[in-house]
């Protein structure tokens, strides 16, 4: 199995309806196949459940560079299902944000893989200072998903990124907006103590002169305040 046959699987499952109704949710449908997160799912377990994978991580990881550049969104996806992430490196990191042109791609892409990278609190505080917007989403994705998947991580760790959020509070960009607030409310959610410090922020953003970074302080404030 290689990556030409798992592309021509992913063509067979092909659905112009979906696609059409991905563009409606604002996913770029330019290399868009239609096919659902369950699907890919289920077909990354089937592929990294074969013998030829299951015992050799650098043919998984071959395999998934090749479906990363045939450019086809679903095959991205994929790819970030399935990569090793211990053979994952900060420059496949930096070249592949360059490529996301596409939330759902930007967000399973940080969720699937890259959070458990050991340089991820890194590079989101990094790929912040992105000016690019997906690659700036990129960054503030990154921060929600760790403030939702590591466990491990101290409050300080997350307390940078209060810092960085505050700062791009006005980028009125609209996948950049909601990407700073998800991670300013998720990190408000891991505890009480960056509960408070969240909402202490998310009050000066509402203070603000800037409509953006008043709409981020009041919509992370609903949730913040109710939980």
């Amino acid at each position: 199995m290689d990556h030409i046959k798992i592309i021509n699987k992913l063509k067979s499952l092909k659905n112009p309806i979906n696609v059409a109704g991905m563009a409606r949710f604002g996913i770029n449908p330019k290399f868009a196949l239609g096919i659902n997160i369950p699907t890919l799912r289920n077909l990354a377990k089937d592929i990294r459940k074969d013998q030829v994978f299951k015992n050799n991580q650098n043919k998984l990881h071959k395999l998934t560079i090749g479906l990363w550049k045939s450019k086809i969104h679903e095959a991205r996806i994929l790819a970030s299902m399935m990569d090793p992430p211990e053979l994952l490196t900060e420059k496949q990191m930096d070249g592949w944000i360059k490529d996301f042109n596409s939330w759902d791609l930007c967000d399973q892409t940080c969720m699937n893989l890259f959070w458990k990278h050991p340089s991820a609190f890194i590079k989101a505080k990094e790929w912040t200072k992105r000016s690019v917007e997906f690659e700036r989403r990129a960054g503030f994705s990154l921060m929600a998903v760790l403030a939702c998947h590591d466990k491990k991580a101290q409050n300080e760790k997350f307390e940078e990124f209060f810092p960085f959020i505050q700062k791009y509070s006005t980028d009125e960009r609209n996948y950049v907006r909601k990407a700073v607030n998800w991670a300013l409310r998720q990190i408000g959610k891991r505890n009480k103590e960056l509960r408070n410090k969240a909402i202490k922020l998310s009050q000066k953003l509402v203070e603000s002169e800037n409509k953006t970074a008043k709409w981020i302080g009041n919509d992370a404030l609903k949730e913040l305040l109710n939980k």
